[in-house]
């Protein structure tokens, strides 16, 4: 054979290659389609659920942050041992689907009954309803997040192709949070009985919720990626033999020994808790600084259609110059347009919409960037520990959202519970003292950029560059 001819057999060889490792549009689309139910299920709770409890069951402030935080605080118990229930459905039967079946089959109803609250049980059982009801309605959405997070990294091994990916999954994402965000509480709105309205509102977006997530699970198979080598004793095999004990510390030792991992999760955990302090407070905003209950959806509005065109753009600039710098300005802009937002303790009116607008876009970023960047953390991990992890990982990732997004319920209850915030049940009128007002503000504006602040330092201690991934593949 001469050496055009092999050079040209080689090439070819390469070409199908990279065919191979580019996923198709439709396995693509499958997959962002779960977004439809992971982006309504973080959030229409974290909207509406803290305001329900105190401005229509008459709950008090301080003790619906602590319904809504126990709740979570069992998320961070159990997504770890998802985590490992799932690695090992991967190593016992090569496809991670049959949890994601149960979480999208099971969160309709539940999601559903907790906000079919009677009101004439009183604020103490109507709190503990909601509590329960939260709890396994969380459990079923771990189910299918906790796999659903993993897939990525099996289903390509590529650093751009992960990028793209993930740019197409936080579409639809912000979709579903422009959906969920303005379409829920128009729905609550359809009766003039709260009562009923909030229970519509739960069954229709339990229903999509879960008809998106069942999308998704089609895409769960087993892993065609190219994989690094295996250390030894650590296959797939060993993964399937492992304790649930052992599957749930393999997610600890994941955690203490991947830096790349800490300074990630880190970053996101503090993101979590500055985005979902703001999506908490977005209708006390509304109602008690813009003076209208409606305007939770403009808020909404302007906050994700930026971020549809931004989400691609995002994908672009991470090419260019990498994902961890195009994170890192993402960030630092979000955080500018948050602070700016201060200023409507002084001159509120309809202005606002710009620097939400401004936190759309980059927050466009801060959502697909880290969720690219995950499944890199986990094929480096891979090197060394071999592969059949990927589920310890995503435990891990989901506890550490979740512990963001329900502290973000918190840190707005107490600061509400300090300032004095009045809490009242369906068709009752108060007047907030300016005190609850301002506190209002701050955990919309200040609050949150000083968090995305802090989230920068850990931001700068993550190491993995295009190279290091790459370099894995040749």
């Amino acid at each position: 054979m001469s050496t055009d001819a092999a050079g040209g057999g080689a090439a070819a060889a390469s070409d199908s290659a990279t065919a191979r490792a580019r996923l198709s549009n439709g396995t693509i689309a499958r997959y962002a389609t779960g977004s439809l139910g992971t982006g309504g299920f973080a959030t229409l709770p974290g909207l509406v659920l803290t305001y329900y409890l105190t401005d229509s069951l008459g709950v008090a402030a301080l003790a619906a942050g602590l319904v809504i935080t126990l709740a979570k605080v069992w998320d961070v118990v159990i997504d770890p041992v998802i985590g490992t229930l799932t690695d090992r459905d991967l190593a016992r039967h090569g496809t991670r689907r049959r949890l994601m079946l149960l979480g999208a089959g099971t969160i309709p109803v539940l999601f559903a009954l907790t906000f079919a609250v009677p009101p004439a049980l009183g604020p103490v059982v109507a709190a503990i309803w909601v509590f329960f009801a939260f709890t396994l309605t969380a459990t079923a959405f771990s189910l299918f997040q906790v796999p659903y997070i993993a897939l990525p990294a099996e289903l390509t091994p590529r650093y751009d192709e992960r990028t793209r990916l993930l740019t197409w999954r936080v579409v639809v994402l912000t979709l579903a949070i422009l959906l969920f965000g303005a379409g829920g509480p128009a729905l609550r709105r359809v009766a003039d009985d709260p009562v009923i309205g909030y229970l519509v509102m739960g069954v229709v977006a339990g229903v999509v919720i879960g008809l998106g997530m069942l999308v998704a699970t089609t895409v769960a198979r087993r892993p065609v990626t190219e994989t690094a080598p295996v250390a030894s004793g650590s296959t797939l095999a060993t993964a399937a033999r492992a304790s649930l004990r052992e599957h749930y510390a393999d997610g600890v030792r994941a955690l203490r020994r991947s830096g790349p991992f800490r300074a990630l999760l880190a970053t996101f955990v503090l993101q979590a808790l500055a985005t979902g302090l703001m999506l908490a407070g977005a209708q006390y905003v509304a109602t008690w600084v813009l003076e209208s209950e409606a305007a939770v959806e403009l808020l909404f509005v302007a906050l994700i259609a930026p971020a549809l065109f931004a989400a691609p753009a995002w994908g672009v600039v991470s090419r260019r110059m990498g994902k961890e710098r195009a994170f890192a300005i993402a960030s630092t802009v979000f955080a500018v347009a948050a602070l700016s937002i201060l200023g409507v303790l002084w001159a509120p009116g309809e202005w606002i919409y710009a620097p939400v607008g401004v936190a759309g876009i980059a927050y466009a970023g801060m959502q697909s960037l880290p969720m690219a960047m995950l499944p890199d953390v986990i094929s480096h991990d891979e090197r060394t520990s071999g592969p059949g992890r990927a589920g310890s990982f995503s435990g891990v990732w989901t506890a550490g959202e979740t512990v963001g997004f329900a502290l973000g319920a918190t840190v707005l209850s107490l600061i509400l519970a300090v300032t004095g915030y009045i809490s009242s049940t369906a068709g009752e009128t108060v007047t907030q003292p300016a005190a609850a007002v301002t506190g209002i503000v701050v955990s919309f504006s200040l609050a949150p950029a000083l968090l995305i602040g802090l989230s920068l330092w850990s931001l700068a201690r993550y190491p993995l560059r295009r190279s290091d991934i790459e370099s894995q593949q040749s």
